[in-house]
């Protein structure tokens, strides 16, 4: 399978690289705005892994040519650029492929950070409402640590939450999830139910800031 993370010079595009590149044999895809920037992002990923004894190719393309030729679109940019990011691959993408949204819509104040979801209710909605006609969209992703999940001397366990309406489309981000060493794939229901999922992000971005040693806290349910 081939895995195009767009904006994939980024923090949870490159933890999800390195991680699945290191636990699986899909092909990597690191798309950019900018092909040149996504080539040497790639190139860096190829000696990180490397250095913990993995040999693996991973590629990088601008995000049209990385979206033309995958499988599954993570969509590893900010949400902000979700929108703009789904209209210049729309082309490329069709109702065989899976598009995931890891993104959440955050504000910070003097207090914290803060759930702000868009007009659509929560980003995975609006990524649902701006991909094309019958391209399968799936929330996940959203609450892990990217420096921990890119930190790959670091043993993972933990949990991350999957929405969506596709049964196929959840069940293809759910084994890929899992094929990360450490990773437990939940489903938590459709995607009318993303806005609870993305909320739990600022939470735990504001219990690392308050607590001593907590940099990297995810979630685990039991």
């Amino acid at each position: 399978m081939r895995i195009a993370l767009l904006g994939g010079t980024g923090d949870i595009g490159q933890a999800l690289a390195l991680r699945w590149a290191r636990d699986t044999d899909h092909e990597i895809l690191v798309g950019s705005r900018d092909p040149e920037r996504a080539r040497g992002k790639a190139e860096e990923y190829e000696t990180e892994l490397d250095s913990v004894g993995v040999e693996r190719t991973v590629k990088g393309f601008g995000n049209e040519m990385a979206a033309d030729r995958a499988d599954v679109v993570v969509l590893a940019v900010p949400a902000y650029h979700v929108r703009d990011t789904i209209e210049s691959v729309a082309d490329r993408i069709t109702d065989a492929d899976v598009l995931v949204t890891p993104a959440v819509g955050m504000k910070r104040d003097d207090d914290g950070f803060h759930y702000k979801p868009p007009k659509a209710g929560s980003v995975t909605e609006l990524v649902a409402d701006t991909a094309p006609d019958g391209v399968p969209v799936v929330g996940a992703f959203h609450n892990l640590s990217a420096d921990r999940l890119a930190n790959l001397d670091v043993e993972l366990d933990l949990d991350t939450l999957v929405v969506g309406d596709n049964d196929d489309a959840v069940d293809i981000v759910v084994t890929l999830a899992e094929q990360i060493e450490g990773l437990r794939a939940l489903s938590a229901g459709g995607i009318a139910n993303a806005a609870e999922v993305e909320g739990l992000t600022p939470l735990l971005i504001n219990i690392a800031m308050e607590n001593e040693g907590m940099h990297d806290v995810g979630v685990k349910f039991e």
